[in-house]
């Protein structure tokens, strides 16, 4: 009984924290269902509706009523802004409405911070509510008991809208059907508009509501999309209900979770989030899928096997023969085509190795750490590009080799090259260990898990501070040596010739492996994978190892970033370093190595010193550049000069295994409904 009393208020802590999430998810819900838009901005129109009710607050009924329609509608029109923005990105797949969102949320971010300052806001609710009552024995705000009825009658109001009105059923056939959608006179074009500013007058009446509980602050936009996400992951989209008891799962979670197992709570969310993931791929999968390493049954085996012995016997006839012009021989210089496929890697060659001395001591240290998102970048494209594996949990295996590396140096070990291998093994054996729960999954869904290894990387981080620091990150271990017995780094221009030495001889070996029978093969794999798998190659085993592979190069980019800048903190190797890396890789085509490098190095120009000359702006202007690299470079920079071979490098997901979001139903069918047929 008194384990029961001491539990009880984060218990009803947890409902009221539930609620909260259950109507901000069910807005996140609607958009990624039936609008199709994976919205990273969602947490951001939550803030809008927060900081716009605690600005208007005023301690009375009037305030609270002023900032809920002030609040609501103004996340709305946000939300119609949205619409329109991604509306025209439909057809691209939601790599690019990712970075899109998220780029649009860095922008919000910052005009919010701009207009409300950077503290965290206080909020006034009418003096009737601020106070405390009493819940069997126990005192407990009046506010949040209020909030509950609050939120339960909301929720009912968009489920009986949605359930029970024309507008809800246009709702849902814009999800089951939108053909037929269009053939009754319904514009799919203003049902995606609708559909996005409810979503963000749902967010936004959470905000103002919900400002009590989750106030308005710098981190306010970032916890509740994560968390959001995480509902809507274990929920999924068919029906309100499964959403509903999702949200209180995770409200009682982050409040009792934390009160009765403060140690695993942080860990709790992404793993249920990470393993219902895995299990609806490992259910979704068809039967050419990941379950198999051998042909597929007849009849269709022997269809595909056909097709495939008929593209062999195409290609054949294609080569050259006695009579036709006969590739470079051995010795003879290359062609001018090969010359103009090599002339961006060589110009970027020259300006590396000429920056020390064209440059300041600050512009190179900030070069040497472009170098190092230059190699997380290329770890990006390997699996996005050639896997077809788009992810945004590589700042994971980065961690992994970064920590490495401070500790080994902090026990002694500073001989750059042991610092390199061993970093580069432990995120090896790391990727070893997380990849079959990302290879078998496709599209979206991959996203999905790699975010959530991401945020457990994150959390583990934070918890073991023995290893990391926690929060304070971890500082003053000993110089890298370049070699043994040498002299310690500690100019910038030493600095930066060590990562450029490091990143050239990782760059070569990646293009070397790329350009083998095995970067082929994984080329393959990507293009046609049922008759890969039809020709008897084990697919899985090919992107297991490209995943270990591209680990490994995370790794050597964590390293060299430990070494560069002689410092370590989580927000090294966070979701925002994430989201960066894969810009980068979109930026120079997902396809292209070289392109990567350049984009890390236009993301660190901009963040560290463009930003310089508007200093507290930092995040406007990687927002800008996340909007102008989706809408400019659709192919990305390698896109611009019509190689072939980097058609296929757009910024949306992988062709072949691009899928319907990661938590609708896993079929070839459109997207289902967030309400279904059962809501609550």
């Amino acid at each position: 009984m008194e384990l029961l009393d001491a539990h009880l208020v984060p218990a009803v802590d947890g409902v009221a924290y539930g609620l909260l999430l259950f109507v901000v998810a069910s807005g996140l819900s609607l958009a990624f269902g039936t609008a199709g838009v994976l919205n990273l901005s969602h947490g951001m129109l939550y803030a809008v509706g927060a900081y716009t009710g605690a600005e208007l607050s005023d301690g009375t009924w009037g305030g609270l009523l002023l900032g809920l329609a002030a609040g609501t509608t103004a996340a709305c029109l946000v939300g119609a802004g949205l619409s329109a923005a991604s509306f025209p990105l439909a057809r691209r797949g939601h790599l690019s409405q990712a970075l899109l969102t998220f780029g649009l949320a860095l922008i919000g971010g910052d005009l919010l911070i701009q207009f409300f300052g950077a503290d965290d806001l206080p909020v006034r609710v009418p003096a009737a509510l601020d106070t405390s009552l009493s819940l069997l024995g126990h005192r407990y705000p009046a506010y949040r008991l209020c909030f509950i009825v609050m939120a339960v009658l909301l929720a009912s109001f968009g489920t009986w809208v949605l359930v029970r009105t024309r507008v809800g059923a246009a709702v849902r056939a814009a999800a089951d059907d939108p053909q037929m959608l269009a053939a009754t006179g319904y514009s799919p074009r203003t049902v995606h508009l609708g559909v996005l500013a409810a979503a963000g007058a749902l967010a936004g009446a959470a905000g103002v509501l919900g400002a009590p509980i989750i106030g308005p602050g710098p981190g306010t936009a970032e916890t509740v999309l994560m968390l959001s996400l995480v509902v809507v992951v274990l929920g999924g989209l068919r029906s309100l209900w499964a959403t509903f008891f999702a949200a209180i799962g995770v409200g009682e979670v982050q409040t009792l979770g934390v009160s009765v197992a403060p140690g695993l709570a942080p860990y709790l969310l992404f793993a249920a989030m990470a393993a219902v993931l895995v299990l609806r791929s490992r259910f979704a999968e068809p039967a050419t899928g990941h379950g198999t390493d051998g042909p597929v049954p007849d009849p269709l085996g022997r269809l595909v096997g056909r097709v495939g012995a008929r593209l062999r016997r195409v290609i054949r006839s294609a080569r050259p023969t006695a009579g036709s012009a006969s590739p470079p021989r051995r010795g003879r210089l290359p062609s001018g085509a090969a010359w103009r496929r090599a002339a961006p890697l060589l110009v970027l060659c020259a300006a590396l190795v000429a920056l020390p001395g064209l440059l300041d001591a600050y512009t190179i240290s900030l070069a040497g750490s472009a170098l190092a998102l230059g190699l997380l970048a290329v770890s990006v494209t390997v699996l996005t590009g050639y896997a077809g594996l788009p992810t945004l949990g590589q700042t994971a295996p980065f961690a992994v080799g970064a920590y490495t590396t401070a500790n080994l140096a902090a026990a002694g070990w500073t001989v750059g090259p042991v610092q390199i291998l061993l970093s580069a093994l432990a995120a090896a054996v790391f990727s070893a260990v997380t990849g079959p729960a990302v290879i078998r999954a496709r599209g979206t869904t991959v996203l999905m898990i790699t975010l959530a290894v991401g945020e457990l990387t994150s959390a583990a981080v934070n918890q073991l501070k023995s290893v990391t620091g926690g929060a304070d990150g971890l500082v003053g271990f000993p110089a890298t040596q370049a070699l043994w017995g040498g002299e310690d780094l500690f100019e910038e221009s030493e600095l930066y010739t060590y990562a450029l030495v490091v990143a050239a001889v990782a760059v070569a070996a990646t293009l070397l492996v790329l350009r083998s029978p095995a970067g082929k093969l994984l080329t393959g794999a990507r293009g046609a994978e049922a008759r890969m798998r039809a020709s008897g190659h084990p697919v899985w085993r090919y992107l297991l190892v490209a995943y270990i592979g591209a680990g490994a190069l995370a790794g050597v980019g964590g390293s060299v970033m430990v070494t560069v800048q002689q410092y370590l903190s989580p927000a090294d190797v966070g979701f925002e370093i994430a989201a960066f890396a894969l810009l980068a890789a979109v930026i120079g085509g997902t396809t292209s190595v070289v392109g990567a490098l350049f984009g890390a190095g236009l993301i660190v120009a901009t963040r560290d010193w463009v930003a310089g000359a508007w200093p507290g702006h930092g995040p406007l202007l990687l927002g800008v550049l996340f909007v102008a690299a989706v809408y400019l470079l659709p192919r990305g920079l390698a896109g611009l000069r019509g190689t072939p071979g980097e058609q296929e490098g757009t910024t949306s997901s992988p062709g072949p295994r691009d899928e319907p979001p990661a938590v609708s139903a896993p079929s070839s069918a459109p997207a289902p409904s967030p309400v279904g047929k059962a809501g609550p």
